[in-house]
């Protein structure tokens, strides 16, 4: 019986442990992931994709791909989803990015007229995506239908990866 007592004892300290070295990682980090997909048969494409709470601790997909492919320079847009019923975006007012430093740059509402749902954004980035540095952390200031926007901080790994998918991945 005493040695059962020491066997659960010890199991529940491990699990407890193992629970608490989780907890101490930075649960705001994001791993960006380039996924793949077919637009037409022999065609691949590439996007960004990860998920990223806001202030609040709600999700957005955050999403950075490549549209027409067919003109000489593509066109670059981020979309971030929002859960539905949550949070509304304000159309047609631009993304506002803060780069380390402070410096403040902006994306147009690429669904300035007509979005496909209320939590729904997507924001050219041709402009700015190359005026910003390679590795550092950005804030976007997603403009929504309360008194300020929200905030979506997005680690230096997720900048590295639209770098990279920019200048790498055609």
């Amino acid at each position: 019986m005493k040695l059962n007592f020491y066997k659960y004892f010890w199991r529940c300290v491990l699990v407890l442990l193992l629970a608490l070295s989780l907890s101490i990682w930075d649960v705001n980090s994001a791993i960006a992931l380039l996924r793949q997909h077919h637009d037409s048969p022999g065609i691949l494409r590439y996007h960004s994709q990860v998920s990223i709470k806001d202030e609040f601790g709600y999700a957005w997909q955050v999403l950075l791909f490549k549209q027409n492919y067919n003109n000489p320079v593509p066109d670059l847009r981020l979309r971030l989803v929002a859960f539905p019923g949550v949070v509304e975006i304000a159309h047609p007012q631009p993304l506002e990015i803060e780069a380390t430093g402070g410096k403040l740059l902006l994306a147009s509402d690429a669904y300035a007229l007509t979005a496909p749902a209320a939590n729904v954004g997507e924001y050219e980035l041709n402009e700015v995506l190359v005026k910003l540095p390679t590795i550092n952390a950005l804030k976007l200031y997603v403009p929504v239908k309360s008194e300020k926007p929200l905030v979506l901080n997005i680690p230096g790994s997720v900048v590295t990866e639209w770098q990279w998918l920019v200048t790498e991945i055609n």
